[in-house]
């Protein structure tokens, strides 16, 4: 089974960088040139902490992850990938997938409680296992982001905020400007949006400092963040990373309505992986 996982990936990744890496497919935000994937990848082998930001349902910007990844591992970099895919009490779950010690029925089980589209994933939770990347689970409980979104930040106990290690929250316009942007310009107005904005934030707050957490056990480790885009966005997670854990380099795939090659700037992320829709996301011959 494991050698069979090692031809499948491999076959898979030779396809990749013969006919993607050839071209330019990337912006460099900070002198807005189209740049090619290896250009990015001299740069991002020096980061501590790399975000990738996704759309959760498009196939694109998952092998755009799993390219990311797979270079960073060929660098000889000491990899962790922080997800917010799994809560961080499903833990031992994670280490159990990468020690080889749970099947992958079994795993899914525990997966689907945790997030969807396991499909959409799959690729990249083998490749993690078959290479012992470890994997972190950054997000918080459920039923807490929840009663935030509907009801705010007040409402939790003295016990819900103990588990949240006494996160705080407090947004303010530009916070609250930067979502209504990450939702494409749709966000409300009123208590439900600002609920709403509260509970991304301490999202955003809660995961950055289970990401911190992690990385002071590790130093030696770079992480690489597998989160969407509005996580991802760098006044989301990337801007609640302390200085100590610079360079911190975030890249996030050209989303229509959102953020495009026109509009993006170095304020938002370091890389833009321009949009060549839901196939896939090589550049064109």
């Amino acid at each position: 089974m494991t050698k069979y996982i090692f031809l499948i990936l491999s076959a898979m990744l030779l396809t990749w960088n013969a006919i993607a890496f050839a071209h330019p497919h990337i912006l460099r935000l900070s002198d807005r040139s189209e740049i090619g994937f290896d250009d990015m990848m001299d740069d991002l082998i020096r980061a501590r902490v790399v975000f990738v930001g996704e759309l959760h349902d498009h196939d694109g910007h998952h092998q755009a992850q799993l390219a990311v990844l797979d270079a960073l591992r060929k660098s000889g970099t000491n990899l962790s990938i922080g997800l917010e895919m799994f809560r961080e009490e499903s833990q031992p779950t994670l280490d159990l997938w990468i020690g080889s010690r749970i099947s992958e029925r079994n795993f899914v089980e525990i997966y689907n409680r945790n997030w969807s589209m396991w499909p959409k994933y799959r690729e990249l939770f083998v490749y993690a296992r078959a290479f012992k990347i470890p994997m972190v689970g950054l997000n918080i409980p459920q039923e807490i982001s929840k009663q935030v979104a509907t009801e705010g930040i007040a409402s939790l106990s003295r016990q819900q905020s103990e588990v949240l290690d006494q996160v705080a929250c407090t947004i303010d316009p530009i916070y609250m400007n930067y979502i209504r942007r990450a939702m494409g310009g749709h966000g409300g107005h009123g208590e439900s949006f600002v609920y709403f904005c509260e509970a991304q934030l301490l999202w955003d707050i809660a995961m950055a400092q289970n990401l911190a957490q992690y990385l002071e056990k590790q130093p030696g480790s770079t992480a690489v963040v597998l989160a969407g885009s509005g996580h991802s966005w760098k006044y989301g997670m990337p801007s609640r990373m302390g200085a100590e854990l610079s360079p911190i380099r975030v890249i996030l795939p050209e989303i229509a309505g959102r953020l495009n090659r026109f509009s993006a700037t170095a304020e938002d992320a370091d890389y833009l992986w321009l949009d060549e829709g839901m196939g896939g996301w090589m550049a064109p011959d």
